[in-house]
């Protein structure tokens, strides 16, 4: 089955999943999710995912189903999916209730779990690497929507990709109100200059992703040097490597970035075009703590 929903603990696939119009999921956003891939059939991190999903939903005030139910539904869902390996999408929204902005108005949370076939990067991908576009649209400030909740209001990342495609590029790098990088649009950023990773801090307001953090330990455990620092898209402009981290790239090198914000939006090589050694590394690295811990 190529997808498959559980909508409220009922599997059916994509057509008959059905979510009330009044679901303020649809109407507002409001809600909170979390994607995993499988590794071996098991989902990975887990643990990692169910924390930040639950640390996202006491920030917005949303209460989840119990843990248990969560990861109960999850793995059956991907057990009657059958496939080898899975992309699994869980949504959990505030429910539906009386028409309006309050959140006192919905009466129940409402939770989707989606699983497709996992469908990954091609290795020539990761042989030519990505072009990245410096976004025009501003990371949203954490003092407004703070972007270390992962919830359903997606349309700041939706903004600035739209812009990198028009311009060519694969995705979008976005920049804080100051200037400094903060993260792709589903994914974080690395740079590296002479030995040293260097990313972002998380206080710039960005998602803490989950494989953010594997790679960060993976880098430690191989005795690189690794700073969190903020920077300006001039720093990847002038580094020697920049690979980007999600689930579904693990590492994925990029070679190339698209200056929007310049008239002819500029195209600067990283390095010397190609797939520095460190992100071969880190996503060898990666592989082995997959093998390690997931197995």
């Amino acid at each position: 089955m190529p997808i498959l929903c559980n909508v409220e603990g009922k599997l059916v696939p994509p057509e008959e999943a059905m979510v009330p119009v009044l679901d303020r999921g649809f109407l507002y956003g409001d809600s909170v999710y979390e994607v995993v891939r499988t590794y071996g059939g098991r989902p990975f991190e887990l643990e990692r995912h169910m924390l930040r999903m639950e640390r996202t939903a006491a920030r917005i005030g949303l209460d989840l189903p119990p843990r248990e139910h969560v990861i109960r539904e999850l793995t059956r869902t991907l057990e009657a999916s059958g496939n080898p390996e899975s992309y699994a999408r869980i949504v959990i929204t505030r429910g539906e209730g009386q028409f309006g902005l309050g959140a006192h108005l919905s009466t129940a949370h409402r939770m989707v779990i989606i699983v497709r076939p996992l469908q990954l990067p091609s290795e020539e991908q990761y042989a030519r690497g990505l072009q990245m576009a410096i976004a025009k649209t501003r990371r949203n400030s954490p003092l407004a929507l703070d972007p270390a909740l992962k919830t359903g209001n997606y349309l700041n990342n939706i903004l600035a990709l739209r812009e990198a495609n028009e311009a060519g590029a694969d995705d979008a790098i976005l920049l804080d109100l100051s200037g400094r990088v903060t993260e792709a649009t589903t994914s974080n950023v690395f740079f590296v200059q002479r030995g040293v990773i260097v990313t972002p801090p998380l206080a710039l307001g960005m998602l803490e992703g989950v494989t953010r953090a594997v790679v960060m330990e993976v880098a430690r455990a191989e005795n690189v040097m690794l700073r969190e620092e903020p920077h300006g898209p001039e720093a990847l402009a002038a580094a020697d490597e920049v690979f980007v981290s999600s689930t579904l790239r693990e590492v994925m090198p990029v070679t190339s970035l698209v200056f929007l914000e310049s008239p002819d939006e500029k195209t600067r090589q990283v390095g010397d075009g190609k797939p520095g050694p460190i992100a071969q590394r880190l996503r060898a690295g990666f592989r082995r703590y997959v093998e390690q811990n997931h197995r």
